[in-house]
């Protein structure tokens, strides 16, 4: 479970800025929160849901593509070949450009909290921490920083593996490759300190942004062709967002010249064929025909249901975060969802960004779950939730944001 998450020096923003999904005490709606399942020590309720508002250029795609860069670092692998990160410094600031990017998550696996830090330019990794909290005391496993002289490591006095392995993980570690992954890559035996922590930043929680749902819809047409119960899953699935589609297969095409009696698997079209279902009767459409919003709704279950299905498997999967949840859905679509989520059983958690302020509803989520962006006189962006503003449970919330009560609005010049 994320329990918080913390960026600086990353595009848009500038000085450290952290996102909490930690609860406020004495908010009503219990059912929107969650106790977290940790050894040895009592923490405050966690969110199961959190929205983030803004403008446009805000800064609410940088926070998600911040967190995103981790999930695509733990899997790097060594290689001779120079591969950038997708990392830049806050560019209003000329005194940030040798700086890193850095980039801190807190978070809960396996009944154990952990505290992950890392640093990085577009060239190497510049710093690197990782902490665990046995009982709630607070345990180093090891730190690199990078420094003139070279990488530097200090190693906690009970991390596994015993003097002779760390110096071979160390060696080991090329400039753009995770320590942790490296270590966990150079033991033959699973690691009970590394691997717990490698594991929850690799899968415990999924980032969809543009480029991801592209992806999830290819993928979702694929399995549909795979897994019929898939298919009648998403059937399902459409059908409780009002959108009237009975039936989802794959149609293949041979694409080589029939009469000579060719049968060429590499020249075989595929198609996704939907059957919608009316009062007139049923009619299926090419995938490449419905509407976007159709589209993304598709890419969109693959996630959910993966997500889902995770979740049924193991207690601690962590979060769904998605960039621009309303992209081409109706508000009431997305209501829905987020009701779904809130009242599923399992305390998995869903972060996204919108613009739908459909959703600033008191009667669905609280004020605590309601994050804001917005660009400072500098160019930086500012994060901070609506219960941080004077106010009282129960009101009004989208009246007041349209209002400039808790800001984070557009300025618009008419004129």
């Amino acid at each position: 479970m994320l329990i918080e998450f913390s960026v600086s020096n990353f595009r848009s923003f500038r000085d450290k800025q952290t996102f909490s999904m930690v609860a406020a005490p004495r908010l009503k709606k219990r059912g929107n929160v969650f106790k977290p399942d940790v050894k040895g020590e009592k923490l405050p309720d966690l969110l199961k849901v959190a929205a983030i508002y803004g403008p446009n250029a805000s800064g609410k795609s940088n926070l998600i593509k911040a967190l995103n860069i981790v999930r695509k670092i733990v899997y790097r692998e060594p290689s001779s070949q120079f591969n950038p990160f997708p990392v830049a410094p806050f560019r209003f600031d000329p005194e940030l450009a040798d700086q890193p990017s850095c980039i801190e998550l807190h978070f809960i696996f396996a009944g154990l909290r952990y505290q992950f830090e890392l640093g990085l330019t577009e060239q190497r990794i510049v710093h690197e921490r990782l902490l665990m909290f046995p009982q709630g005391k607070e345990t180093l496993l090891y730190e690199r920083r990078h420094l003139s002289t070279g990488d530097h490591y200090t190693f906690g006095e009970q991390l596994e593996g015993g003097d002779d392995l760390h110096k071979l993980w160390q060696k080991a570690t090329s400039p753009q490759v995770l320590f942790l992954a490296q270590a966990a890559a150079n033991s033959s035996e699973k690691l009970k300190q590394l691997t717990p922590p490698l594991t929850w930043l690799q899968s415990g929680f999924l980032v969809i942004d543009g480029k991801g749902l592209e992806n999830l819809k290819h993928y979702s047409q694929q399995q549909v062709e795979k897994f019929p119960a898939f298919s009648e899953g998403l059937a399902a699935f459409l059908q409780e967002v009002d959108v009237p589609i009975a039936n989802i297969r794959t149609d293949k095409i041979n694409l080589s010249s029939a009469s000579l009696g060719l049968t060429d698997t590499k020249n075989i079209e595929r198609k996704t064929l939907l059957t919608h279902r009316t009062e007139l009767g049923d009619i299926e459409f090419d995938f490449e025909d419905e509407s976007e919003g159709t589209k993304n709704l598709i890419g969109f279950w693959s996630a959910w249901d993966f997500h889902a299905l995770a979740k049924r498997i193991s207690p601690s999967v962590g979060a769904l975060v998605v960039d621009e949840l309303d992209t081409s859905l109706h508000p009431e679509i997305v209501v829905s969802l987020v009701e779904k989520h809130i009242n599923a059983a399992s305390p998995a958690q869903l972060i996204f960004t919108t613009h739908s302020t459909h959703l600033m509803d008191a009667k669905l989520l609280r004020r605590d779950q309601f994050w804001l962006t917005e660009r400072d006189a500098n160019g930086a962006t500012q994060l901070r939730s609506i219960h941080d503003f004077a106010g009282r449970e129960g009101e009004d919330l989208e009246k007041r944001y349209y209002e400039g009560r808790y800001r984070s609005l557009p300025f618009i010049r008419r004129g």
